[in-house]
């Protein structure tokens, strides 16, 4: 009986491994470098200007001195990331698919769309 157990147990491990493997891969789809086309929809702020992001393993990083970027991307494809420059910061939201994606982005009194394109 306690054989069964152990079996059980560690075929349950196995199998939560291989989940959380295949959902880190699906993430993993999204890897590399992005441009960000940021517009905003209020004239008292910037117009537009673009971002390079990457991302490796569903994890969003910037590749940009300027600009910090940190979030994730879900296997669906599903983005959230928060963009830092100085004292400023903008949270967005959207999805990837491909090697394209699009989505909103919020500041403190600014707001607007984004849309991404692989590098």
């Amino acid at each position: 009986m306690e054989r069964a157990r152990r079996i059980s147990l560690i075929s349950r491990l196995l199998l939560l491994a291989a989940l959380v493997t295949a959902a880190q891969a699906m993430a993993a789809t999204f890897d590399g470098e992005w441009n960000v086309q940021i517009a905003s929809s209020n004239i008292v702020c910037s117009s537009s200007t673009s971002v390079s992001i990457g991302i490796n393993n569903g994890r969003v990083a910037s590749s940009n001195a300027a600009v910090t970027a940190s979030g994730r991307v879900a296997e669906a494809g599903t983005i959230s990331v928060t963009l830092t420059s100085g004292m400023k910061t903008a949270v967005g939201s959207g999805h990837l698919n491909g090697a394209s994606g699009s989505g909103t982005w919020r500041a403190a009194l600014c707001s607007g769309t984004w849309t991404a394109q692989r590098i």
